[in-house]
């Protein structure tokens, strides 16, 4: 069961403070760590700007004890944030498409100690990781042209999809009667979202 309690902004600081984004760079990158832009981590993808990861964070409202899938994983600080709100009664699985950042994810969030939270590369042809009953949160931290369809389909009832659509941010929610409701949350610039197409 995850409990009502519902993550507040200050947590959301207090996640980051405890989370540093500095474990999550390349070498060369760290001394910038503390800059509100996106860095590059290697193989064409981003550690996105802080304020953006919080912005998405506030929306998703993780509570305690959720089950969350984060799609785009990267370096594993998003996956690492996000189990730092859910706490040891959730679990966080992220899932990045390029096998080398999969590791390299996976190590820098094994790190944290956090053992309810791991990066694993994301299968082939299979867009976020379908689960029985759908997840409670779900993070994109990549621009899809348009809403997909089968991210839609795993988002628990009562759950909440953080996504930008092109230039948009949008918080897609599944309300108890199952009907899905869309809203938007103002412009970012994100990488794109590579969906591999099934054999």
């Amino acid at each position: 069961m995850i409990s009502e309690q519902v993550v507040e902004h200050d947590d959301i600081e207090r996640a980051m403070r405890a989370v540093p984004r500095r474990e999550f760079l390349p070498r060369s990158q760290r001394p910038f760590a503390g800059q509100d832009r996106p860095l590059p981590i290697g193989r064409g993808q981003t550690s996105s700007q802080p304020a953006t990861v919080a912005a998405m964070l506030r929306l998703l409202r993780v509570p305690i004890g959720a089950r969350v899938l984060d799609i785009g994983a990267g370096s594993g600080w998003t996956t690492a944030l996000l189990a730092y709100l859910t706490g040891p009664q959730g679990s966080v699985l992220g899932v990045e498409r390029d096998g080398r950042l999969a590791e390299w994810g996976s190590a820098n969030v094994e790190r944290t100690g956090m053992q309810w939270a791991q990066v694993v590369q994301a299968t082939p042809g299979v867009l976020g990781q379908p689960r029985e009953n759908g997840w409670d949160r779900i993070l994109v931290s990549a621009s899809a042209p348009a809403l997909p369809r089968a991210l839609v389909e795993q988002i628990g009832y009562g759950g909440r999809m953080v996504i930008p659509i092109r230039t948009s941010l949008l918080l897609i929610e599944r309300l108890p009667d199952g009907r899905t409701r869309a809203t938007d949350h103002g412009g970012y610039r994100f990488v794109p979202l590579i969906e591999d197409k099934a054999h």
